[in-house]
């Protein structure tokens, strides 16, 4: 079992996103990822989820447009208790150098500090948190260069 910290930087190969900063949050179940412009579209003859991820003002943001044929919609628990409904993808997800595919929540994090939220369904059985520390996966990751 891995020891994680408070916050690591992750990988999402498929997004191309790279080092983005996530939080570990035990008091969350599910795990959400900040995006904008969620809309379901035509493409190709199918129906599919389009959406952007980050905002303009983070530095890997690209205005690009990302589309799943596999989503769902479906209710979830904010912080606040209050019910929302959101979209959801599977993506794969790479941290201490092992890739997992991971459910998200799609949803605006924007007043937040962190736009990835990893809760306890991704942490279960496989990492042992330390609120002390930070940034393990990254610092392994730099280590191996």
């Amino acid at each position: 079992m891995n020891v994680i910290g408070r916050k690591d930087k992750i990988d999402l190969p498929e997004l191309e996103l790279f080092d983005i900063e996530a939080k570990i949050d035990t008091g969350a179940y599910g795990s959400a990822l900040h995006c904008h412009e969620t809309e379901e579209v035509l493409r190709k003859g199918k129906r599919v989820l389009s959406f952007r991820v980050l905002d303009p003002d983070h530095p890997e943001f690209d205005g690009k447009d990302f589309y799943a044929a596999n989503y769902s919609y479906k209710s979830v628990k904010s912080s606040s208790g209050e019910s929302e409904d959101r979209y959801t993808i599977e993506t794969d997800i790479i941290i201490f150098g092992q890739k997992r595919t991971l459910e998200f929540s799609l949803t605006d994090r924007r007043e937040m500090r962190y736009p990835i939220l990893l809760g306890r369904k991704f942490l279960a059985k496989h990492y042992l948190v330390d609120v002390q520390l930070k940034d393990l996966s990254f610092k392994l990751k730099n280590e191996k260069k």
